[in-house]
């Protein structure tokens, strides 16, 4: 099959690659570009671990085609913290937030979306933010209780 031309800027970088037309976004992140924060977990956008940013907005990146991305800015976690961990991820290791890692890239780019269009998010807020991200270990409550308290709204 003929390999398409894209260009898009990920992680802060324009980039030009060659992907094939059914190709998915999260296969040219990880296989491509060797960027192993988006995780294939059920391969029908159901689990979030492939969650990224396109365009700002957290969505799965295992539903997306990479041809799709062409001219669009995606972000993974690497890019996310690229400049050193954030202020969520240092609140989310130090309430213990995850027990595998394993929802961990996908919940923290969910949670940082939501908290870069609204510094203030209500409980209900996050819950809405990182409901497509199962996290099979924790039970919610200390992601959740982390996106408050560096919001302002939660412990500190």
């Amino acid at each position: 099959m003929k390999k398409i031309t894209i260009k898009a800027k990920i992680n802060g970088e324009q980039r030009t690659l060659e992907v094939q037309p059914m190709e998915t976004l999260l296969e040219v992140l990880r296989e491509t570009l060797g960027l192993k924060s988006p995780k294939c977990g059920c391969d029908r956008g159901d689990c979030g671990t492939c969650t990224v940013l396109y365009d700002g907005r957290a969505v799965r990146s295992c539903l997306i085609l990479a041809p799709e991305a062409d001219g669009r800015e995606i972000e993974t976690l690497e890019g996310i913290c690229r400049d050193g961990l954030t202020p969520l991820q240092k609140k989310m290791h130090e309430l213990n937030a995850f027990q595998c890692g394993f929802c961990a890239p996908g919940m923290i780019v969910s949670a940082t979306e939501l908290l870069r269009r609204n510094k203030k998010p209500s409980e209900g807020d996050i819950k809405e933010a990182i409901g497509g991200n199962l996290c099979r270990c924790t039970g919610y409550e200390p992601i959740i209780d982390a996106v408050k308290a560096v919001s302002g709204k939660g412990r500190r």
